[in-house]
């Protein structure tokens, strides 16, 4: 997609708003890195104050993949830190989307990659391996499935179920 705003594509496409093939996330999200504009096929991953599944995925090859991350909201601990953003961004990910905190906010700064998190928090992450990959998360009231799209910018996100043309 030549890059337009979501707040254009949201003006010249309400009746995809009205049939639900398009969503806007609220607007709870911080924006990191140094990709503000990113857009691509989501993945989706469910974990609570545990980041190995996270981990896990930024390993694989991103092809230009948006990892949406529902961490149930917690503002207890970081489950994504500097390290694996950084291997995310070598892997070619688009952005990383999570519903609870990140860490070493200087660092994914720093990176060339989109990253939204509530908020950022010292304390790491359990170590346990639970969660689940490739399910439907609902986020910031807006439900998300594999392999639907998602469009972010400074003005906010979009969820689409296909890809966008202009």
């Amino acid at each position: 997609m030549a890059f337009v705003t979501t707040a254009e594509v949201c003006d010249a496409n309400p009746q995809l708003f009205v049939s639900g093939e398009l969503r806007a996330l609220q607007p709870i999200f911080q924006i990191y890195g140094r990709r503000p504009v990113f857009s691509g096929p989501v993945v989706t991953l469910k974990v609570f104050e545990d980041n190995v599944l996270v981990r896990e995925f930024l390993e694989e090859k991103g092809n230009g993949r948006v990892l949406v991350v529902d961490g149930g909201g917690s503002l207890r601990c970081a489950i994504l830190g500097g390290n694996p953003v950084v291997q995310a961004q070598n892997n070619g990910w688009a952005g990383i989307v999570v519903n609870g905190c990140i860490r070493d906010v200087d660092e994914i700064n720093g990176c060339d990659i989109g990253v939204r998190a509530l908020a950022s928090h010292p304390v790491k992450a359990n170590k346990k391996g639970f969660g689940e990959k490739h399910v439907p998360v609902t986020i910031a009231g807006t439900r998300i499935c594999d392999g639907e799209w998602l469009y972010a910018d400074t003005d906010g996100i979009l969820i689409s179920k296909t890809e966008l043309s202009v």
